[in-house]
């Protein structure tokens, strides 16, 4: 998948590993046994980004009720991702570390950090994805700024009455 490749809904997500807090590795792909809401996050400068988080830890267990795995990760640094930690008590499974090369393989849009933020690195914007269990796409939310993401109550009941009634994929049309 190049830059400027959609996520192909109904394909496998592309396998990612990435180091997670706490230690360990934080792998995404794959068949699981649940459903799994991965979310590519901004990083530490994006305040927008912790306010999109506070709000997901405040429904994680909704998520949880419904099946889903919740994991986030930026492309931050460990010391950053812990900061983070630290001062909002995310209790997702959080990665660090994500490549610019895994940004790409997910189609998500890159920024180059600017001399008026805190950024240290290229970073990855906003990744919304829902994966079933046999590690498909679902739902792919990708933006380009990070004002433009989906509401999670209104994403969460939207995956319940998917999965409650066996909908298709959708978006798949070939034209």
């Amino acid at each position: 998948m190049n830059n400027h490749a959609k996520p192909v809904v109904g394909a496998p997500f592309p396998a990612i590993s990435v180091p997670q807090l706490g230690g360990g590795t934080m792998n995404i792909g794959g068949a699981t046994e649940g459903w799994t809401l991965f979310i590519v996050y901004r990083g530490r400068h994006c305040g927008r980004c912790k306010n999109y988080l506070n709000g997901l830890e405040a429904m994680k267990a909704d998520w949880e009720k419904s099946g889903f795995t919740v994991k986030i990760a930026s492309g931050d640094t460990i010391e950053r991702a812990q900061m983070d930690i630290d001062e909002f008590k995310w209790s997702m499974d959080v990665g660090y570390g994500l490549t610019v090369e895994q940004m790409v393989e997910l189609g998500l849009y890159i920024t180059e950090p600017n001399n008026n933020g805190d950024a240290i690195a290229r970073f990855a914007e906003p990744g919304i994805f829902c994966i079933d269990p046999d590690g498909n796409i679902v739902v792919a939310a990708i933006s380009n700024a990070p004002s433009a993401r989906p509401d999670l109550v209104q994403l969460l009941d939207g995956m319940q009455f998917t999965i409650a009634n066996n909908l298709p994929f959708r978006g798949t049309a070939v034209v």
